[in-house]
């Protein structure tokens, strides 16, 4: 498999380029250059395969000739140990609880996977890789666990002083060894305007080796598709249309979805479902991309004003607004209905959700009240609610449960490192022996 860029300007290359450069030399985004489709019969022998196998089937395309078979295998078997639960709350609306990982979020999957994928790439190289990541959230916990004492890599994590809660903060802050955070003076769009302008710095890039985490690197993005599958292999036999609700923030997660589509799971369509940083669901409306400064609101893993991986959506769809719109339909929440969802879902299922997850629910009714034909939905429930518990209270009066594991952090020693948004005091601190 080769990749290519959705700028068209850089040559192609394999998954390792790809993978260790993170964005390609143009500034565009790693794709692949074709995407092996699976017939209905392979999906269906899919429900009867243990998890680990359907994930290695649904990756081994992508990552011929670069990654050995048996390589392949032990990245995804150590990788992904850990279940995906689907809950029906009702015969027409599912959640797929993605958040029973080491660091209770679905990124889980791509940081473990790609952290693995990178570990197998520098081996034998005499100078360390650097991962950049900016976070809103959850992607810096994953990503400092998964690639936490991996040889040859050190990881440096950028996220907007006092825009996490705790639990996200504790979880990736008081890990020390090879991952160092930065608490940035500024929003998420500032960090990650830090994590391009390095990449995009040749002199920089002469005396640092750097890569990223993102889900602009396609390393992450590709075991995304893996939990589209589980819910598939757990989903009844149905020939109701399936309607799969994205929590959405930087959009690698919706964009997996379309990657999912494309090797041919059956989604009739993917709702975009954001809080109020809504400029991709305002595109498929109006016409016209505007990011803007991103809103704090309580869903804050979400808060994006300029999601990276819009770029790829516009590729998969042949950058014709026409086609994004047969594929994905855009939902924005407010704080107030996202409080009132949170609600609702504990009084009327007893179930207890995020906030992230309650605005994938919202997404849901708002498409469903506007389309009544029958149909299925799937909500993907991006995060344990005690990441959250803050708004969880706000939402129902009571904490969720605390995990041991999450409970653990909490009550370590916060390790990060105070810095502004200047991209000159980053670059300095990355020059720095």
């Amino acid at each position: 498999m080769r990749y290519r860029s959705t700028a068209r300007k850089a040559p192609l290359t394999s998954l390792r380029g790809a993978v260790l450069r993170g964005l390609a030399p143009d500034g565009g985004l790693y794709m692949p250059a074709e995407i092996r489709r699976h017939s209905p019969e392979e999906l269906e022998e899919f429900r009867g395969l243990p998890f680990t196998e359907v994930c290695f089937r649904v990756v081994r395309p992508f990552a011929t000739p670069d990654v050995p078979e048996e390589v392949l295998w032990q990245v995804v078997s150590e990788a992904i140990n850990f279940p995906v639960k689907l809950v029906s709350l009702s015969p027409g609306l599912h959640i797929l609880e993605l958040f029973h990982g080491p660091t209770l979020a679905f990124k889980d999957f791509g940081a473990r996977f790609m952290a693995r994928l990178m570990g197998y790439f520098v081996r034998g190289e005499t100078r360390p890789l650097t991962v950049l990541v900016a976070t809103s959230g959850d992607t810096g916990s994953a990503v400092a666990h998964g690639f936490l004492r991996v040889p040859g890599i050190r990881v440096v994590i950028l996220y907007p002083s006092k825009r996490i809660s705790e639990a996200q903060e504790k979880q990736f802050t008081t890990l020390g060894e090879n991952i160092t955070a930065l608490e940035v003076t500024g929003t998420f769009d500032d960090c990650q305007r830090l994590v391009k302008q390095a990449f995009s710095d040749a002199e920089l890039n002469k005396h640092v080796w750097l890569t990223s985490a993102n889900s602009i690197n396609i390393g992450r993005l590709l075991p995304q598709m893996f939990y589209h599958l589980a819910a598939y292999r757990q989903l009844p036999v149905a020939s109701v249309p399936l309607i799969v609700s994205v929590p959405s923030g930087n959009f690698g997660n919706l964009t997996a979805g379309i990657f999912a589509k494309r090797i041919g799971l059956p989604v009739t369509k993917y709702i975009a479902s954001t809080n109020a940083n809504d400029v991709v669901p305002e595109y498929l409306r109006s016409g016209e991309f505007r990011p803007r400064p991103a809103t704090a609101t309580f869903s804050n893993a979400m808060d994006v004003g300029n999601p990276n991986n819009f770029p790829r959506l516009l590729d998969l769809c042949r950058n014709r607004l026409e086609y994004l719109q047969k594929e994905i339909w855009g939902h924005g929440a407010t704080d107030e209905e996202t409080l009132a969802a949170m609600k609702m879902l504990r009084d009327k299922f007893g179930y207890i959700t995020d906030p992230h997850t309650a605005v994938g629910v919202l997404g849901w009714e708002a498409y469903k009240s506007q389309h009544p034909e029958p149909a299925q939905g799937l909500v993907l429930a991006t995060a344990h609610p005690a990441k959250f518990a803050d708004v969880v209270v706000k939402a129902i009066g009571t904490a969720p449960p605390l995990p041991d594991r999450l409970a653990a952090y909490l009550k370590r020693h916060k390790l990060s490192l105070p810095i502004s948004s200047s991209y000159h005091e980053f670059k300095q601190f990355l020059l720095a022996p």
